[in-house]
């Protein structure tokens, strides 16, 4: 899923609006819509049942093998008529009830099954109980309403140039909003069928092959399409309108091609078709990446609908929106996120931010690496804003779920560091192998899986990287002091220090990092692992250093100060840092010739507090940890003498 913009509209406003509708359109049998859900305002993005509790927690005591919806869409008013079956089976060879995940709301006319069986509807779900007991289950729901909001949309009644519009998006918890589900993406059924009838006017798109159109006599058309390959709950989708259809197609050997279909807003065609041909390159860019299309005997495409954003429905992904980056995210879905789907939304960045790195993938294939760079440089700048870790701390909260700073960029920013830690190589082989590991291909998986393959391929544990980066919170903040001597015949012995700021979990990152040293004669690149809160590092180069830079391939979202480029041609007293600060700052200053040096503090009014240097230096940077013990709150000052160099600044202790 691709998001936007923030909706400025939050879900109670959408939910009196659509109340409104309905009011205005007809009555579901004198039955309330929202009678058994309450609002959740803590978090405005999901609904919660009677119980307070989300509806992620599906029946853990069977597995859906199969879902048909047969459904039909009406406008004026907007109106959805449903046939739902479901098969299954009880996970302990046995048993003789269920429940069905069903948004209260609907009005739900008979539930059937072969043997016979009673239900009840109520608290967000169709309990059922088979009249005797049975290793598998055949279950059919006829029901009827105005699908309740939930989410993004769940399923909406809309138009677009004065034609209707129904189109849904059940990520996370909306697909009971529309249809009986098991609703979690831990359990894929493993073949769906979606028909769909409409207005004869309008075409109906969903996932899979479309088998057949049937033209009825009441002036509808049923649309039947059927999906072979194991699909998710919220992947199942549909979307109505009088769309023009647009096709290409993928080639994928000198013999066989794959449909690729556009359903578009007549309105608004020739405007997408020079984005909407870049498809076919994406889907050759990522089968080359990741393994050939996952879903190569049905198709891909698109269909437009009236949100701000993409949905990676499988074989057909919503949108709503189509530039370059949206086209290539909700693509690359298909692979991550549809193929391999996270095994529970505390894992969605094994969805998002996978789709999110591979619109850098693209960028990078088809305009270079400097652009790549650029893209990652962007990404970073929104992870930086990431609050809590990866791995999603409350999954009740659909905005925290699909996090854009969290989920997505950071997501993406691991992948890209996982790249800088494996190279080039093994890391493409690690998304490759995930991709097509068939214990999670057409299946579902948590992170230790994706970490376990990149170990199997890599050959070495990484278990301290998947730790910090996706069960920590923040990034490295990294001080860099270096200097060198002159050891005789041009060779110089560069010293350099590594101090990062200690941060909560964990306390200290630990990664392999590349140190660049430029010389008057050569530039070296040496490849250390910094594993502590401060690592010292010595190495010898040709030529008088002239710079020194920390990890210049920018391979680690991390702050850093202290590597600037610069020839020790003059004294200089930096600004200490943190500032304000509390407990502990750094004090930072260079000296360009072998002389005294003393560095002390003085209080507001002069009087001299601590004496922090004091002795006989070499040329070099130089940085020392001022820790006030027992002071104050106030203004501080601090000054550097070396030589005839003399400099003063200020400093804030903020208790």
């Amino acid at each position: 899923m691709q998001i936007l913009y923030q909706r400025e509209l939050s879900a109670k406003v959408i939910q009196i609006v659509m109340l409104l509708l309905f009011l205005f359109n007809g009555n579901l049998h004198g039955k309330e819509i929202y009678n058994c859900s309450h609002y959740n305002s803590a978090n405005p993005g999901l609904f919660l049942n009677s119980a307070g509790q989300s509806s992620y927690k599906s029946d853990t005591t069977i597995d859906i093998s199969y879902y048909k919806l047969n459904l039909r869409i009406q406008f004026s008013p907007s109106y959805l008529i449903g046939e739902v079956s479901v098969k299954g089976s009880f996970k302990n060879g046995y048993g003789n009830n269920f429940f069905l995940d069903f948004s209260d709301g609907m009005y739900v006319d008979s539930v059937k099954t072969p043997a016979g069986c009673t239900f009840t509807y109520a608290g967000n779900k169709i309990s059922v109980v088979l009249n005797s007991g049975s290793s598998a289950f055949s279950v059919v729901i006829y029901y009827r309403g105005l699908p309740p909001v939930n989410g993004f949309g769940s399923f909406v009644f809309g138009s677009h140039s004065s034609q209707p519009v129904a189109w849904s998006l059940s990520e996370p918890y909306g697909a009971p909003d529309w249809f009986p589900c098991k609703n979690t993406p831990s359990d894929k059924a493993d073949s769906s069928d979606v028909w769909i009838t409409c207005p004869q006017n309008l075409t109906a798109v969903s996932n899979g092959v479309l088998e057949t159109v049937v033209v009825n006599p009441d002036n509808t058309k049923t649309f039947k399409w059927k999906s072979r390959y194991p699909i998710a709950q919220y992947l199942i989708s549909l979307a109505v309108t009088d769309y023009e259809l647009y096709t290409n197609y993928f080639r994928y050997s000198t013999t066989d091609s794959m449909i690729v279909t556009h359903y578009i807003y007549p309105e608004n065609l020739n405007s997408y078709k020079a984005n909407l041909d870049n498809t076919v390159r994406m889907l050759d860019v990522f089968s080359g990446k990741y393994g050939l299309y996952p879903f190569i005997n049905e198709k891909y495409g698109h269909a437009e609908f009236s949100w701000a954003g993409g949905m990676e429905h499988q074989t057909i992904s919503s949108m709503g929106s189509f530039t370059e980056g949206i086209i290539a995210h909700e693509l690359a879905h298909q692979w991550f996120g549809d193929k391999i789907t996270c095994r529970d939304w505390e894992n969605i960045w094994l969805n998002e931010g996978f789709a999110t790195y591979s619109e850098g993938v693209y960028i990078e294939e088809v305009r270079g690496k400097t652009a790549y760079d650029e893209f990652i440089r962007s990404r970073m700048l929104d992870a930086k804003r990431a609050k809590g870790s990866i791995y999603v701390q409350n999954v009740n909260s659909v905005n925290e779920i699909f996090n854009g700073s969290r989920s997505y960029a950071k997501g993406s920013i691991v992948l890209h560091m996982l790249r800088g830690v494996t190279g080039d190589s093994a890391f493409f082989r690690i998304l490759r192998n995930y991709a097509n590991d068939s214990l999670f291909a057409y299946k579902t998986a948590v992170t230790e899986d994706f970490q376990r393959v990149a170990e199997n391929v890599y050959g070495k544990q990484l278990g301290y990287f998947f730790s910090q980066w996706i069960y920590g919170e923040n990034y490295p903040q990294y001080i860099i002091n270096w200097g060198y001597e002159d050891i005789g015949g041009n060779l110089f012995a560069v010293n350099v220090n590594v101090t990062q700021v200690q941060n909560t979990y964990p306390s200290f990152f630990k990664m392999p990092v590349c140190i660049s040293v430029k010389t008057v004669n050569q530039d070296t690149l040496f490849y250390v692992m910094n594993d502590s809160l401060r690592n010292s590092y010595k190495f010898t180069a040709a030529g008088k250093p002239v710079t020194v830079t920390f990890d210049p391939g920018n391979w680690i979202l991390k702050d850093k100060r202290g590597d600037e480029p610069f020839e020790f041609v003059d004294f200089r007293l930096d600004q200490n840092f943190p500032n304000p600060f509390n407990p502990k700052t750094r004090i930072s200053y260079m000296i360009k010739e072998y002389t005294a040096v003393k560095l002390t503090v003085y209080d507001a009014i002069g009087r001299e507090i601590a004496v922090l240097v004091n002795s006989k230096q070499k040329p070099g940077r130089y940085e020392i940890d001022f820790n006030p013990e027992g002071l104050a709150s106030g203004l501080y000052f601090y000054k550097l003498v070396a030589g005839n160099f003399i400099s003063t600044k200020k400093m804030v202790l903020l208790r």
